[in-house]
């Protein structure tokens, strides 16, 4: 029985606009899974059948599934809510799909195929092994191919890759067809509900105590469309106007440095700038 199992949900082939960009992004996230310092962890990537996947390395296994394309996979073919309401059903029903597959883990955290994880997490679990699990309130924010990383203090609401939890806390169905549509939007297609529905359990998770993920930005394949880091946090009107926001701002910024590649890239060799 594995300690952390590292689910990677990968939309369905016809909803992603460069299929190589994705597949090299999704390299990179499995090197950065594979760097952990503890080695009782494995990866389980959830991809539909005949998705070209890049070589996985020995702890990673494909879980394939047969949903169809998410018709709303663009935000601008309906409501914002539409959209994120078929985001969080596919997102979720993919993520269902590699737990299910996985069921014998005793923690989970989903990740997206583009982000990036310390090394030090599953070292972490280790060592709080009857917690509830922890949200990664900070972490970095890096530009694809970027220099820089920008250490943001409410990561969990920015980023999917942001939450770590005690598997029988999501109260996983025997089966896949047991499961209801809402149960699977709200503990598993969306990464900013399910803190709030365990507290209110009485299971709260707690803060990880260091910057457990990196978020990539500004690159082709993003589904949140995120701006860059120079536009988002240095050249926005809204913060240029505010002094005092844009030097705390240059505050958080750090050079991506050999220490960072090792912890959250999986060193020089694999880091993807």
């Amino acid at each position: 029985m594995p300690l952390v199992t590292f689910i990677i949900p990968v939309r369905h082939q016809d909803n992603a606009r460069d299929w190589s960009k994705l597949k090299a992004n999704l390299s990179q996230t499995v090197a950065s899974i594979s760097n952990q310092t503890n080695g009782d962890w494995r990866g389980v990537i959830v991809a539909n059948e005949g998705a070209d996947l890049p070589d996985l390395p020995e702890k990673f296994s494909a879980v394939r599934v047969t949903f169809p394309p998410n018709d709303m996979h663009e935000l601008g073919k309906g409501s914002k809510e539409d959209f994120l309401d078929a985001f969080r059903a596919d997102k979720g029903r993919r993520v269902l799909s590699g737990m299910l597959a996985a069921a014998d883990s005793r923690f989970f955290m989903i990740v997206d195929d583009d982000d990036f994880v310390s090394s030090r997490i599953v070292q972490h679990v280790s060592e709080n092994q009857n917690a509830n699990g922890w949200t990664i309130d900070h972490g970095y924010i890096w530009d694809d191919g970027g220099n820089f990383l920008l250490g943001h203090d409410d990561f969990s609401h920015l980023c999917g890759t942001s939450l770590i939890i005690r598997a029988d806390l999501y109260e996983l169905p025997q089966r896949f067809e047991d499961a209801s549509l809402d149960w699977i939007k709200s503990m598993l297609g969306s990464h900013v509900r399910i803190a709030d529905i365990l507290s209110q359990r009485g299971a709260p998770l707690t803060k990880l105590p260091f910057r457990g993920a990196v978020y990539r930005v500004a690159h082709g394949g993003s589904h949140s469309r995120a701006p860059s880091l120079m536009r988002q946090y240095f050249l926005n009107r809204g913060v240029l106007l505010k002094p005092r926001r844009l030097l705390r701002n240059f505050r958080r910024l750090r050079v991506l440095g050999q220490g960072y590649r090792r912890e959250f890239f999986g060193g020089p060799r694999s880091n993807p700038a």
